[in-house]
């Protein structure tokens, strides 16, 4: 078997999705020298400061953690591109197992009942035949022994990708809109609500109002990357 990929490997090498360069056996995704180069977000009250103030005056959020500082044509932008759009929803597992161990150690998120995701539209779920935070979200859920809740949340409106929107235009967009499949499911429970990217934070915010909806709900944030102020 290891033969096989062994000739597999010899003319279908996998390469770095940053650098291009051919990665070797041991790599997945990222080569060595890339992943030394993550802009990875250090956990620190500060930065904590700063991802919370998003959403600060706007709904009640606890708590808001993210991975990667998110930068166009930087490192971070290609992961997500190749995420989302290029059929590789395993980098959603390495994104979710790495931050999953980093949010373990911080012990931040101990007390979530639910990871649950933001959704896809069902056309663009179609067309695209995935969600690219399924892969991130539980493997996520599989690191800090919380259970993945799709399908609670659903999407009732499609959107252009947030990322490629001027500032004032993504504040402008109020036709992203959700809904609650079942507004009891949550009742009581702190949620984590997960996403690839906080740009202005309204994709989410549109989220988090459906998700108050639900009686005594806690809603807490985490996303594979963050795009800061200019």
């Amino acid at each position: 078997m290891q033969y096989l990929k062994d000739i597999f490997y010899l003319f279908f090498p996998y390469i770095c999705v940053n650098c291009k360069l051919t990665l070797l056996q041991n790599e997945k995704h990222l080569c060595t020298y890339c992943v030394n180069d993550l802009p990875i977000i250090d956990d620190n009250p500060h930065t904590n400061v700063t991802l919370l103030s998003t959403f600060n005056n706007k709904v009640p959020v606890k708590n808001v953690r993210s991975f990667l500082y998110y930068q166009k044509h930087g490192i971070t932008q290609k992961i997500i591109h190749e995420l989302k759009y290029k059929n590789q929803p395993s980098i959603g597992n390495l994104m979710g197992a790495w931050f999953g161990h980093r949010l373990k150690e911080s012990n931040i998120f101990s007390d979530v009942d639910f990871i649950v995701p933001v959704p896809l539209h069902k056309e663009k779920l179609k067309k695209r035949g995935y969600n690219q935070l399924t892969t991130f979200g539980t493997s996520l859920g599989n690191i800090l022994q919380i259970e993945y809740k799709p399908e609670v949340l659903i999407r009732t409106s499609i959107s252009n990708t947030q990322t490629l929107k001027e500032r004032f235009d993504r504040f402008s967009n109020q036709k992203t809109t959700f809904r609650l499949s079942d507004t009891s499911i949550f009742k009581n429970k702190h949620i984590l609500l997960i996403d690839d990217v906080i740009t202005t934070g309204a994709t989410l915010l549109a989220c988090c109002k459906e998700l108050l909806q639900t009686p005594n709900i806690t809603i807490s944030i985490a996303t594979i990357s963050f795009t800061e102020k200019t």
